[in-house]
């Protein structure tokens, strides 16, 4: 009986001492069409949970998604919060999917004024939405505070895309004595490409939050431009390289960070070194404490 009792124990804590990873990504297959982002956010969370990591999903819920086929549906107990943009509220609405093949999540942020469009980033001409800087902006508050009210700390917080650079900066300022955030490691994975022509001068305004002032994002920008990736890169606890060819600049800002940085990997390998990477920056901060 005792021998029972123990292993029972040991059972618990095993499930106590799962790692969580939250995945914040701005596209997913099989929800948006393929790219580089949306391909390795596949892949990761399911590989990640199958080597016994506790996992978390969250991206917009665009326009191209289609609900009933990907059976979506709201999330109540989640939803009903309101987000600041601009002096504005606006209603967040969280749903939910399984995802196909994989026992897995995706929680979609969704707003009708910024996500009923039925397209992404761009209208049928190629030309970037003005508003792209609104809807990052409550997408990145809406995430937080979505994780907020799951009352679940993540040890890793993985951003993907553009979309998502504001988290670490948030997550270091704004959020920074929040107590669920307290031992999470930020990792901003890097891609090439943005679309920072469609940002003003007024996005630094913004973004702000809290107690924040404009300039406090005084990193978000170089040389009078926005600069997403730079802003995201300097918050940021660990970097990855997503995509093989980045911009000179951001290799610049890379080449002058303290952080720990994964180069670019291959289709064939990257899962197994981005979780490797995972666990080192964990280790690193059992280390520390």
């Amino acid at each position: 009986m005792q021998h029972r009792k123990d292993f029972v124990g040991h059972t618990e804590n095993l499930i106590m001492s799962k790692k969580k990873v939250l995945i914040v990504t701005q596209e997913m297959q099989p929800y948006t069409a393929l790219s580089e982002v949306a391909a390795i956010a596949r892949k990761l969370p399911q590989y990640i949970q199958e080597k016994g990591m506790e996992i978390r999903v969250l991206m917009p819920r665009f326009g191209t998604i289609n609900e009933r086929r990907h059976r979506l549906h709201e999330v109540v107990r989640l939803s009903g919060m309101n987000i600041i943009v601009d002096d504005d509220d606006f209603p967040l609405i969280i749903k939910v999917a399984s995802l196909p093949g994989a026992r897995m999540q995706v929680y979609f942020l969704d707003n009708e004024d910024f996500f009923k469009r039925k397209s992404v980033f761009e209208d049928s001409k190629g030309k970037p939405f003005k508003d792209n800087p609104d809807r990052m902006v409550f997408f990145c508050k809406g995430v937080i505070e979505t994780v907020k009210k799951f009352g679940w700390p993540p040890d890793i917080v993985h951003c993907h895309g553009w979309m998502t650079s504001l988290v670490p900066f948030y997550l270091k300022t704004a959020y920074k004595n929040e107590p669920l955030f307290q031992n999470s490691k930020v990792v901003y994975s890097l891609y090439n490409g943005t679309m920072e022509e469609s940002f003003g001068d007024n996005f630094l305004e913004k973004a702000t939050i809290n107690n924040l002032e404009p300039e406090d994002l005084k990193d978000f920008t170089s040389d009078g431009k926005i600069t997403l990736h730079k802003g995201a890169l300097l918050s940021a606890d660990a970097v990855i390289h997503g995509s093989h060819e980045i911009s000179e600049q951001d290799k610049k800002t890379v080449s002058e960070l303290k952080v720990p940085v994964l180069d670019f990997q291959n289709e064939e390998g990257f899962l197994a070194a981005y979780l490797e990477f995972f666990n080192n920056l964990m280790e690193s901060e059992v280390e520390s404490e």
